[in-house]
């Protein structure tokens, strides 16, 4: 244990140099919109509609694998009951399945939109990610937290924007990211507890949703046209619909997913 503790104590230095080296700390990433296209409008909120619905899993979910936090005393210290991912979340049912992120992927065409107001948080909390599935803007502030008194690290592994990685070795230590190009979705991982994980989707548009868990979402203030609907789920994969919605229209979708060794259906 003395040597493990050495040992992060090291990588907690490393890791806190490293933030000021690499301008981390508080410092947010700068970044600038493009002007609007030519002939972009705003929607027009009069003639606006919701696509709301469910995602649910034909056969039994999976159990989720149970985490060792003996490594850390101080992540046993913050949880007394057992830990497991989060990886197939149900409800009461069995069926329905949260932590699926939904998301316009096609269709909006030519639409400016307000940038948005509220800052999206990820908090590293009893040695877990929280949220583990969410969404935000191309441009918006993210905000880092570390709640816990122990190292953290936020590994972000995107393909279309920067990679970063931002050592927290202080108790309520926060810093600031943002985006710079849509990408559905960026996994974040800390390279200290390898059970940590969590998933963001970002997007250029403010239509996207993280099931509840009850399975339910809801995209509101869409205008009027037809569209290509994805939800994502990190084991899961990808699956899509097309939807069409008048003005005012409302229109309800199911997404089903297949469990794994689950017997296919006629």
């Amino acid at each position: 244990m003395r040597l493990r503790n050495v040992w992060v104590s090291a990588l907690g230095l490393s890791l806190a140099a490293s933030v000021v080296a690499c301008g981390g700390g508080n410092k947010e990433t700068s970044f600038t919109s493009a002007e609007p296209p030519p002939g972009a409008t705003k929607v027009d909120a009069a003639t606006a509609g919701d696509v709301k619905g469910m995602v649910m899993l034909d056969g039994m979910a999976p159990k989720n694998e149970g985490i060792k936090m003996n490594a850390d005393p101080v992540c046993v210290k913050e949880n007394t009951t057992p830990q497991f991912q989060e990886t197939y979340e149900v409800g009461s049912d069995g069926k329905s399945l949260a932590n699926v992120f939904v998301y316009v992927k096609d269709g909006l065409g030519n639409y400016v939109y307000d940038p948005p107001t509220d800052m999206p948080r990820i908090d590293q909390k009893n040695c877990r990610y929280h949220p583990h599935v969410f969404g935000m803007r191309v441009g918006q502030t993210l905000e880092i937290l570390n709640s816990d008194p122990t190292l953290h690290n936020i590994h972000a592994l995107p393909k279309a924007n920067s990679e970063f990685n931002n050592g927290q070795p202080i108790q309520g230590m926060k810093m600031n990211h943002t985006f710079t190009a849509k990408e559905v979705m960026v996994p974040f991982k800390c390279d200290v507890h390898g059970w940590m994980n969590a998933y963001v989707g970002v997007l250029d548009h403010p239509y996207f949703a993280t099931t509840d868990k009850d399975g339910k979402f809801e995209l509101k203030g869409l205008p009027p046209g037809t569209y290509t609907i994805e939800a994502w789920h990190e084991k899961l994969g990808a699956s899509t619909q097309s939807v069409t919605l008048g003005a005012k229209d409302a229109k309800e979708i199911m997404f089903t997913f297949k469990a794994p060794g689950a017997a296919a259906t006629d």
